[in-house]
């Protein structure tokens, strides 16, 4: 079943998942639901594919490694910078 969900959304998406999971099973588990961010969207399988960390203790845990894969996309508006001229 493919489903769309916010990244503001993800955690939960995760916390319904049984922890402690290796990165492959809550990778295999999450293909197929879309995230949506402020500009596109990704597939959560292949982005939790894409975290180096072998096992997640937690949803907050693996939500925390995700953020160090998320594309541009998925950072605040586009063209938005962080403040320098």
């Amino acid at each position: 079943m493919t489903s769309e969900i916010n990244l503001s959304h993800v955690q939960e998406e995760f916390a319904d998942r049984s922890f402690p999971i290796a990165r492959e099973s809550l990778s295999e588990s999450c293909a197929g639901t879309t995230v949506l961010f402020a500009d596109g969207d990704a597939d959560l399988g292949a982005l939790v594919a894409d975290i180096d960390q072998e096992r997640f203790e937690s949803a907050e845990d693996a939500f925390a490694a995700l953020q160090n894969v998320l594309p541009v996309e998925a950072l605040g508006e586009p063209g938005q910078s962080d403040g320098d001229a």
